[in-house]
């Protein structure tokens, strides 16, 4: 067991006592309780996961805490704006009705951000590439399309 200092939404953070071969997932739900990043296959190939490493889309399950000192990490709960307003990716999945079980949003919006942060203005091919690492079990990827669209544009209306 041991300490680990991580940089968190800005903000650094210290897990004391915990494995570092942990993966951030776990050291962010069990250990800082910011339990918007979801677990779902624990392999890396949903999405649900998915949070910023320096501005890259990097699923949590598949990194150990022991990796990441003086990376910056962002999760959901990091993506809205510093006053509180929301991120113009947000504001369009509420403008486009996108969840429905909401299970995966936090890694589709995640993801759209960092496309966006990227590509300000993508295709519908760069969209569906970037996002194809994403799930969804509702099958709502014509509203998440829209959303990042939306988005892309300016923000929601």
């Amino acid at each position: 067991m041991a300490s680990v200092t991580l940089n968190i939404n800005g903000v650094d953070r210290t897990i004391d006592d915990i494995d570092p071969s942990t993966p951030l997932l776990w050291a962010l739900r069990d250990h800082l309780g910011l339990v918007g990043t979801k677990y779902s296959c624990g392999v890396g190939e949903c999405g649900s996961c998915m949070v910023l490493l320096d501005g890259a889309p990097l699923p949590s399950c598949l990194v150990s805490v022991d990796s990441l000192a003086g990376e910056a990490i962002t999760t959901i709960e990091g993506i809205a704006e510093k006053d509180g307003s929301l991120h113009p990716v947000q504001e369009a999945w509420i403008e486009h009705d996108v969840a429905q079980c909401g299970y995966c949003q936090s890694g589709q919006i995640v993801a759209a951000v960092a496309l966006l942060k990227s590509n300000p203005k993508p295709s519908d091919d760069d969209i569906k590439s970037a996002m194809s690492d994403n799930l969804c079990r509702c099958g709502t990827y014509k509203r998440i399309h829209e959303a990042i669209k939306t988005a892309s544009k300016g923000g929601a209306a």
